[in-house]
């Protein structure tokens, strides 16, 4: 709904009293959205496979289309239940707000996941989405580091998935003003192309990866193709795209053997 001056001045006028001048203040709420501060980070907090997850400007906004990478991770470690030794070790890099990661641990009993950040803030939110879900954070180990390095040699050879929604925007790349201007760059942009963090993570996996492992990493869908045909080049021996809920190839899936 529309509103409009009179309304606006007349509802900040009676909640500063309760609220004060506050970034939580209604009147501040609504201030804050009109300036183009995303709906996301006005509440604080926004859903994602059944969880409440605290975000802000610290971390990108969690979406559907990563809700569906999520769920195609989680298929991975349903494919592998069973063939390891304890719980599937699974690893998300550039957890972001820890989304991918927790709704693996919280949906899946038989996992040991981490998370790991490169950005020390956005793992500040990553844990506190942690304290969060309950048991399952028993089963969670967050990291700070870029991509592989910030996981223990001894992992190496022994991850069931490795998972990532990384920065996939070129350098260059027009982005719409509220994504711009309110969302983290380093979360978003990731060389002239968008694709040089994909490729590090496609080519170093497979030293990370169990027997029969998978990678599976969130792309947009121009990436699709160039990326299916590195991951083949790099040995993988089951390669697929898969759709997002509008069609649109959204996610690789690569095996190694």
């Amino acid at each position: 709904p529309q509103v409009d001056a009179f309304d606006y001045r007349q509802e900040t006028a009676a909640t500063q009293g309760a609220y004060g001048d506050t970034p939580f203040g209604r009147g501040c709420l609504v201030a804050r959205r009109l300036a183009g501060e995303p709906l996301q980070y006005v509440l604080g907090h926004w859903p994602f496979r059944g969880l409440d997850l605290m975000v802000d400007h610290r971390v990108l906004i969690p979406r559907p289309e990563t809700e569906v990478v999520a769920g195609f991770a989680i298929d991975e470690v349903d494919r592998l239940a069973g063939g390891f030794d304890g719980p599937v070790l699974v690893a998300d890099l550039g957890t972001g707000s820890g989304a991918i990661g927790l709704a693996v641990a919280v949906e899946r009993v038989d996992t040991s996941v981490w998370c790991t950040d490169r950005s020390a803030e956005a793992l500040a939110v990553a844990r506190a989405n942690l304290a969060g879900v309950g048991r399952p954070a028993a089963r969670v180990t967050m990291a700070e580091g870029c991509w592989f390095d910030a996981l223990p040699a001894d992992l190496a050879g022994r991850l069931g998935v490795v998972v990532s929604n990384p920065p996939y925007v070129g350098d260059g790349e027009d982005l719409p003003a509220e994504v711009a201007a309110w969302e983290p760059p380093g979360a978003l942009r990731s060389g002239p192309d968008g694709g040089d963090d994909l490729r590090l993570l496609i080519d170093e996996a497979p030293v990370w990866l169990a027997p029969g492992g998978a990678l599976v990493l969130e792309l947009s869908p121009d990436q699709a193709a160039p990326m299916a045909n590195r991951a083949d080049d790099a040995g993988y021996v089951d390669v697929a795209v898969r759709h997002d809920l509008t069609g649109r190839h959204r996610a690789l899936i690569a095996r190694v053997g």
